[in-house]
């Protein structure tokens, strides 16, 4: 059965057991110095045979294994396969995605910006037949990855974005509607939406009428807002290498998302708006069954094979290893104890 590794970059948790190791002969290294100087050196076997021998070296394997193994199952190993019947659809998206200053607020953890990109990445990996174009628009709009199957340089994309990434500051969402307008216009067959991923800040781009002109054209717009409508979160940054948050005029900034322009947009656009908001959004499931229905029919069945997750395996051989080194005790069953092994010496020795 061959293995895989989906997450390879989690490979770096396996410091985590070189640093136990560290650990481990160090406190290993300080024993045996207080060790030696309990007495001098004549009466270290002496000492040695009274303490017995320990499992300290055991155990700290079994830690350093069970450490091992849940990296491992971190990487999302997959191992054999199965395949589906999957409904497969020929829709053109573009998700627009607000990489303005605002979207590091954390009012949505880790912030907006980042749990944006992940719901990006639920979508695509799980869509079959579909093509995705993103554009960012933290400050002047970008077009980022043109539409395309290419899932790997759509995910490499997400990587590298930062918070403005344009030249100008504040969110463009009308000039990004329309860059997201011409990228679908570029390829004229197939249904076409854009999903919006924003909070909803704008600096006076006329998104409303870019949404009109877009619905003309059969683009829908589904907008999915990100952040709290009500007290909205600060903005931290980093000023002279130290986390700071952004202020204006002596006063701290609080952004908060603006549903009412990110509902007309939709409603300009024959889409809708979802309130993400602060809560854990599941834009996938959304998407199977609002979104891509209401953009154009299912047209065939797909035959997909999907890896089979073995994380499993890796977690429980982990607790097993964890559990046997909770139940060691730290002496070898048998091992003399200093009480008896005194009495010995003192018999031997004549009054």
């Amino acid at each position: 059965m061959h293995l895989t590794f989906e997450n390879p970059d989690a490979a770096f948790w396996l410091i985590s057991a070189l640093v136990a190791i560290a650990l481990l002969s160090y406190a290993a290294a300080r024993r045996r110095r207080s060790f030696a100087g309990l007495a001098t050196h004549n009466l270290h076997s002496r000492f040695r045979n009274a303490v017995g021998p320990t499992r300290r070296t055991g155990r700290g394997l079994l830690l350093i294994g069970a450490i091992c193994l849940l990296s491992l199952a971190l990487m999302d190993p997959r191992a054999g396969s199965r395949y589906e019947q999957v409904a497969q659809r020929n829709i053109d998206i573009v998700f627009m995605l607000d990489t303005s200053r605002s979207m590091l607020a954390e009012d949505l953890r880790p912030n907006r910006l980042e749990r944006a990109k992940g719901y990006i990445r639920d979508v695509v990996e799980h869509a079959v037949g579909d093509r995705f174009g993103l554009v960012v628009f933290g400050g002047t709009p970008t077009l980022k990855v043109p539409i395309t199957r290419d899932l790997h340089a759509l995910n490499l994309a997400l990587d590298e974005i930062e918070p403005r990434s344009g030249r100008r500051g504040g969110s463009l969402l009308g000039d990004a509607l329309r860059l997201s307008e011409q990228a679908l216009e570029a390829d004229q067959d197939g249904l076409k939406a854009i999903i919006v991923l924003s909070d909803g800040e704008d600096m006076g781009s006329f998104p409303i009428e870019a949404a009109a002109a877009a619905a003309d054209q059969g683009i829908s717009i589904w907008t999915v807002g990100l952040g709290d409508p009500q007290e909205g979160g600060r903005i931290p940054i980093m000023y002279r290498g130290e986390r700071v948050f952004l202020t204006h005029n002596g006063q701290e900034v609080w952004t908060k998302m603006n549903p009412t322009l990110l509902q007309e947009i939709a409603g300009a656009a024959d889409g809708q708006f979802i309130p993400a908001g602060t809560s854990d959004l599941d834009l996938r499931d959304i998407y199977d069954r609002v979104i891509a229905p209401a953009a154009g029919k299912r047209i065939e069945s797909a035959r997909v094979e999907r890896r089979t997750p073995r994380y499993r395996w890796f977690v429980a051989a982990a607790l097993l290893l964890l559990a046997a080194e909770g139940l060691a005790g730290l002496r070898w069953r048998g091992a003399p104890r200093v009480r008896k092994a005194r009495q010995v010496h003192e018999t031997a020795v004549p009054a």
